[in-house]
């Protein structure tokens, strides 16, 4: 299981609805490397300013990288993210996670970012596993 659901989050769910915040908190602490990876990127992206701030240091162990996956993989967690921080999020290679304003003045680098040629330009033989 990718979180670790309380029983009261639970029982929104099957009530129907769920707090967007509640959600966001189970995020928090069901995943915390991919949380702090995140919001150590948003800050690094409100004080250096810039087109966006990423992260090219793999994660330190596999279940490091198992949060990243999951918390990025996942529409719902990955949009969560997004609106609780207020920035959009792109993701390469298994652990470069990037964080973009959601000023449209960066959809060109956002779009370079995340196109086919970067994709295969950012491979390397070290992260064929991951």
């Amino acid at each position: 299981m990718s979180l670790d659901v309380s029983p009261a989050l639970l029982e929104q769910a099957e009530r129907g609805e769920v707090d967007e915040a509640d959600f966001v908190d189970c995020v928090r602490t069901s995943l915390p490397y991919a949380w702090e990876m995140v919001s150590s990127l948003v800050a690094q992206l409100k004080v250096d300013g810039g087109a966006f701030a990423d992260n090219q240091t793999p994660p330190p162990d596999e279940q490091a990288r198992g949060q990243l996956l999951r918390a990025l993989a996942s529409d719902a967690i990955r949009g969560a993210l997004q609106r609780h921080f207020g920035v959009r999020l792109a993701f390469q290679n298994c652990h470069r996670v990037a964080v973009f304003p959601l000023d449209s003045s960066v959809d060109e680098t956002l779009a370079k970012f995340t196109s086919v040629r970067n994709q295969l330009l950012n491979q390397s033989p070290e992260l064929r596993d991951c």
